[in-house]
């Protein structure tokens, strides 16, 4: 898909991060929406891991990030937006630092089953006042939770949008990165003092 330049001929990309717990569906998020062949940095998972990754939640997963993912979305004729997605692992948590630079925002992808997976990219991005949103991955056959519920267990501001999506539709994706970058938008609009 190539972009279309609007009618001043600008094209304007913003970079997003897409972070969240150990086999929450990241890859397969960026993989969805990507209008590319995304960048993997899969490797599959060998005996050292036992005892460090903790896959009894995931127990299906055989390969993970060790470095990022990356892809690419046109989603207006002016906007671009660049995936980067963290590896899930703490002990690959050094990189997040060089990841989120220049970022606009990031997507925290949460499973239900393991809300507390989520709570370093929370901390992460709050203490870096980077803004964000909870996209809750939507199982198959994982009990649905609302949104208010989901906000109250992570206790997290009135302010941080929550949202359910499915990491494996293209639609659904892109209607979560929507999500952020209004809610960006909204952010900016609100801290930008008006002039006198």
């Amino acid at each position: 898909m190539t972009p279309h330049r609007s009618s001043s001929g600008r094209v304007t990309s913003a970079k997003i991060v897409i972070a969240g717990g150990f086999g929450v569906g990241k890859t397969t998020l960026v993989g969805s929406v990507s209008e590319i062949t995304p960048l993997t940095t899969e490797a599959i998972m060998t005996s050292a891991g036992v005892g460090v990754d903790d896959t009894r939640q995931v127990p299906g997963k055989l390969t993970t990030t060790v470095a990022m993912d990356f892809g690419r979305i046109t989603i207006d004729r002016d906007l671009i937006l660049y995936l980067f997605g963290t590896p899930g692992q703490t002990r690959f948590w050094f990189m997040w630092d060089e990841l989120v630079r220049g970022a606009i925002g990031a997507v925290v992808l949460v499973d239900t089953r393991r809300l507390a997976d989520c709570f370093a990219a929370i901390d992460f991005f709050e203490h870096r006042r980077l803004p964000y949103l909870i996209a809750v991955n939507c199982f198959d056959g994982v009990q649905y939770h609302n949104v208010d519920d989901v906000r109250e267990a992570l206790a997290i501001s009135s302010e941080v949008p929550v949202v359910s999506c499915d990491a494996r539709t293209r639609e659904s994706t892109k209607q979560v990165l929507i999500s952020l970058v209004e809610y960006v938008l909204t952010m900016r609009r609100t801290r930008t003092p008006t002039p006198a």
